[in-house]
């Protein structure tokens, strides 16, 4: 916006005293990109551009037809036009239970550390990004992962995937992490007011994508690594200790293997009942379980549309359904007709896209020009790491809707790569890519340009083959 509007004041209202900025940006393709999310102090953004003012303050209160923002400090705002960017919570299995600790921004992270440091067990709760990074960073303490699903990593990769990562959880030794390059920011002054640590209400914002590194995550026990998977199962109940006494049932110990399910003869802080039956206790259970859209602060008074996911409903235009109003992140929810390769996702990937663009129509919008949608919206793909391989993935790689009409085809070298296509009537719809094959842009312009594949059949897939040599 500063760069469209260089002689307009624009406004970053946050609640957070440090920035999110994207940093290392690398254009790996079309389609895909990789970056580093750095924390850094909003001067550093005034300097940049001379017409940012940035307010460290939360939002009491949007009063849309009046075109104004009441902050909590007590300030009033007005605006011509406004985006919404205030992304999503963690949605916490408990509200309110000091044993219960919610991830998703560096304080929550901080927190997590410091509580680490004592236990000698705990419980992890979800099957996303954060738990699957979580779950292969912790040393020292053992690990009971509930997941609902049969096989981890449901929201990014099948069970193929995750057969073929589950080796790394239990492998004895570690490689040395790679050296992280994102320097890190801490709030001046919060470290000696002891803030309240986790059930803090203040939203921080969101990790970035290494969040774990430089973090020292280790327990109390000498082993390196101790994980039980729980699948296909929810938390059903959590008890605190007197609780637990009171109920008179067994608790049971880290298992050993399949049969040896003995009674836990140890009293700890907090338990929780999963709904297969089994009872765990641990010192502190990680709720990872994704989030939800930060709305709250904007309905009173407003009549925004808002999507089945709970994000405020945005048009191409990232348009909500109030004038002048726009949203972009992990706050809103795309309400357009999505290409047929791409589908919204709430990463870091898709936030950056959407603040970007939503930029680009506030501007063209306010010149009464008109704007095509952006590029970027045309195919999903999103690069990351899980448990130091790279990962990459594109399009429809679940089979998102795609019905019993498809067929997958796989490649894998254990602890090397592996390689999954989403094929349908011939065109390739979608695909997950770990390790170092070098297969993303090739596959992405076969993804964009629906090429018809049928003649290639298994070969598509086959090792020696050259095919980035041979769709050039």
């Amino acid at each position: 916006l500063a760069a469209e509007f260089p002689s307009e004041d624009i406004f970053l209202i946050t609640a957070s005293p440090v920035i999110k900025a994207v940093t290392n940006f690398k254009q790996v393709s079309k389609t895909l990109e990789e970056f580093d999310v750095e924390e850094q102090p909003g001067s550093l953004l005034e300097k940049r551009y001379p017409n940012i003012r940035v307010i460290q303050s939360g939002v009491k209160q949007l009063k849309s037809d009046e075109h104004k923002i009441y902050t909590e400090d007590g300030k009033e705002y007005v605006y011509e036009k406004l985006c919404l960017c205030a992304g999503a919570k963690p949605k916490l299995i408990a509200e309110g239970n000091p044993y219960v600790l919610g991830i998703r921004d560096t304080d929550s992270a901080q927190a997590f550390q410091k509580n680490l440091a004592q236990a000698e067990r705990i419980v992890v709760v979800g099957n996303g990004g954060i738990a699957l990074e979580l779950v292969y960073e912790i040393q020292g303490c053992e690990v009971i992962w509930a997941i609902k699903d049969k096989a981890i990593g449901n929201t990014f990769f099948d069970a193929g995937a995750a057969e073929f990562l589950i080796p790394k959880l239990t492998a004895e030794s570690r490689e040395t992490p790679i050296e992280c390059k994102r320097t890190k920011y801490t709030v001046e002054g919060s470290e000696e007011k002891g803030r309240p640590t986790a059930a803090s209400d203040k939203l921080g914002s969101a990790l970035g994508p290494d969040w774990h590194e430089g973090l020292h995550l280790k327990g109390t026990k000498e082993f390196s690594h101790k994980v039980h998977i729980e699948i296909l199962c929810e938390v059903k109940k959590i008890h605190l200790q007197q609780e637990f006494i009171q109920l008179q049932r067994a608790s049971l110990t880290f298992p050993k293997g399949e049969k040896n399910v003995e009674p836990d003869e140890v009293l700890w802080p907090v338990y929780v009942e999963l709904t297969n039956g089994k009872i765990y206790g641990c010192n502190f259970i990680v709720s990872a379980t994704g989030v939800v859209p930060n709305i709250e602060p904007f309905l009173d008074g407003n009549n925004f549309a808002v999507g089945e996911d709970g994000g405020l409903k945005v048009d191409k235009h990232m348009h909500t359904s109030l004038p002048d109003v726009y949203a972009a992140g992990d706050i809103c929810t795309a309400a357009w007709e999505p290409s047929p390769v791409w589908h919204q996702m709430r990463l870091w990937t898709q936030a950056r896209q959407m603040g970007w663009y939503a930029a680009k129509c506030m501007a063209a919008d306010a010149s009464g020009e008109s704007i095509d949608m952006d590029f970027s919206f045309e195919l999903f793909a999103h690069i990351t790491k899980f448990f130091n391989y790279k990962v990459v993935i594109l399009g429809k790689y679940n089979a998102q809707g795609l019905g019993s009409d498809h067929e997958l085809m796989l490649r894998c070298t254990k602890g090397h790569e592996y390689v999954k296509v989403v094929m349908q009537n011939g065109r390739m719809m979608g695909a997950v890519l770990i390790g170092e094959t070098d297969l993303e842009e090739t596959f992405e312009n076969l993804i964009l340009n629906q090429m018809d594949l049928s003649a290639y059949g298994e070969d598509l897939l086959n090792p020696d083959i050259d095919i980035e040599d041979y769709f050039d």
